[in-house]
């Protein structure tokens, strides 16, 4: 490997909707790092992640494969140790490869490819959060609910600023200690888990907002009855049919996460000046990006788990070596990474081959402003987590977004002429051509019983092992502990009770949660 191979900084956020930041149009939200980053390198305005939930989204961007095609069903599939991913390519390239923060792993290979890892993770590692169809979309083994929306507010400390301070920290001492040790090429991910819910900020970083800066939902609250199906799966999922959310549980929530918008630029920002201080920066390709969206209360729903634009769009920024500042039009997606920094490794030695065909295709040459005649301008993405009960699919292809899911009838939307979502066109006889072309893509390499039941089995067989643990209470020693503790930090302990609540109980100072005030539907 020649010194011309650029060092590779992946810089992620958790749950962050490109509609929340300056540079995709945000009138109120103060994100002066990305900003900068967006302004120097290249911004992707139709990025998207290849499924609406951190694990699977996750995997799928490190292998360069699709979800289904890995196993990667919810965030409780394990991530088999045999599927390469980004950080082993990277290595076979001459890359040290490190990872400060969160991805998420679930399994006993909690490195996935990766030389080092400077953190914990804050998640459960084994099969606590294993869904269960059986029982319908009210079955919550996470404990999701619309506690996070209605006790929104400021706060001293809470376990997501623990984490994130730590991985911010963690990270900048591992740029000097790259400076110092003179190794390159590097790849270094540094995962944050802001700005995902609960809805709760620093109060200095909550007063950096008013009131009067937060904008309501672009689309109001849909009522139930005119949902489309996934949508009434995802409301009681959700909660929604316990809790009464007023306009200003809505203000308080959208503010709390604009101000954790702010609190992970300063972080990210502080891992930037870092690179620039140490004197890595201009051989460094930085990329930015989320693993997925959040609702935020548009048409009414929270969280992710949807197709529409605010869950599944994710923010990418690309800062190259040579590339001139740009935005580019182009359907991309989060699986397109791993082609890219294969091209980006191969300009300092060999080209490391792929062994499992892969999903995407390299964005370098977009990033000099060149569009291959080969790349197709589509996106695809799935969802079969928690609170649904049937696997869907969605492509993306030029204006129009497709959605599949089995049982349901399909959702088409026209995003140049309704960009809000709200004319489903599916059916229209004078879009059979589109419609059909559309479908044939989403089958084209997915089978939506054959994915029912694999999904359907693997969750039986994770059950019982989940079960058969909870009834003897031993547990796969899964957590990667890089300090003495980390087992028992953050969401990470497994009890007869499980998670739930540990991100109340963190929160200082210390608030009751608010107890549902209505019967479910």
């Amino acid at each position: 490997m020649s010194d011309a191979a650029p060092n590779i900084v992946l810089l992620m956020a958790d749950q962050l909707t490109p509609f929340a930041l300056p540079f995709h149009g945000h009138r109120s939200v103060q994100a002066p790092a990305l900003a900068r980053l967006a302004a120097e390198g290249t911004v992707f305005d139709a990025a998207y992640c290849n499924f609406p939930i951190c694990a699977p989204s996750r995997f799928s961007m490190l292998s360069g494969r699709m979800p289904h095609a890995i196993g990667a069903f919810d965030n409780a599939s394990e991530f088999p140790s045999e599927i390469p991913t980004m950080a082993h390519y990277l290595r076979a390239a001459g890359y040290r490869t490190l990872l400060a923060g969160k991805m998420h792993f679930v399994g006993p290979d909690q490195l996935h490819g990766y030389d080092e890892r400077l953190t914990t993770d804050i998640y459960p590692a084994d099969f606590l959060w294993v869904p269960d169809w059986s029982k319908g979309p009210e079955h919550r083994p996470t404990g999701v609910g619309m506690g996070h929306v209605v006790d929104a507010g400021p706060c001293v400390r809470n376990m997501q600023i623990d984490y994130d301070e730590d991985v911010a920290h963690v990270a900048v001492q591992k740029i000097y200690d790259l400076a110092r040790e003179k190794t390159a090429p590097f790849f270094l991910t540094v995962s944050f888990t802001h700005p995902h819910p609960p809805f709760v900020a620093r109060q200095d970083e909550w007063d950096r907002y008013s009131d009067a800066d937060i904008d309501p939902p672009t689309v109001p609250e849909i009522p139930f009855a005119e949902l489309d199906p996934h949508s009434r799966w995802l409301y009681i999922a959700h909660g929604q049919d316990r809790h009464t959310v007023t306009p200003a549980h809505v203000r308080a929530a959208r503010r709390a996460y604009y101000a954790m918008v702010s609190y992970v630029d300063t972080k990210i920002g502080q891992v930037l000046e870092a690179l620039e201080r140490a004197g890595l920066a201009q051989n460094s390709v930085i990329v930015f990006c989320a693993d997925h969206g959040e609702m935020l209360g548009e048409r009414g729903m929270w969280y992710k788990q949807t197709f529409y634009e605010p869950s599944v769009r994710v923010p990418l920024v690309i800062r190259a070596p040579g590339a001139a500042p740009g935005r580019c039009s182009q359907v991309c997606s989060l699986v397109d990474l791993l082609p890219t920094f294969l091209d980006i490794a191969a300009q300092g030695g060999p080209r490391i081959e792929p062994v499992d065909p892969l999903a995407g295709r390299s964005l370098l040459p977009l990033l000099h402003g060149r569009a291959p005649d080969d790349r197709p301008d589509e996106a695809v993405s799935e969802y079969s987590s928690e609170g649904v009960v049937a696997p869907s699919r969605m492509v993306r292809r030029g204006p129009w977004k497709y959605i599949v899911t089995r049982g349901l009838p399909p959702l088409l939307f026209n995003l140049h002429e309704d960009p809000r979502e709200l004319v489903n066109r599916a059916g229209d006889p004078s879009l059979a051509a589109i419609e059909g072309a559309l479908h044939a893509r989403i089958l084209a390499d997915w089978d939506p019983d054959d994915a029912d039941r694999r999904i359907r089995a693997s969750q039986r067989r994770r059950l019982f092992l989940r079960e058969l643990s909870m009834k003897t209470g031993s547990f796969p020693p899964w957590n990667y502990e890089v300090r003495t503790g980390d087992a028992q930090r953050y969401v990470r302990p497994v009890t007869a009770t499980g998670t739930v609540g540990a991100k109340p109980r963190l929160r200082f100072p210390y608030i009751t949660p608010t107890p549902p005030d209505r019967a479910p539907k």
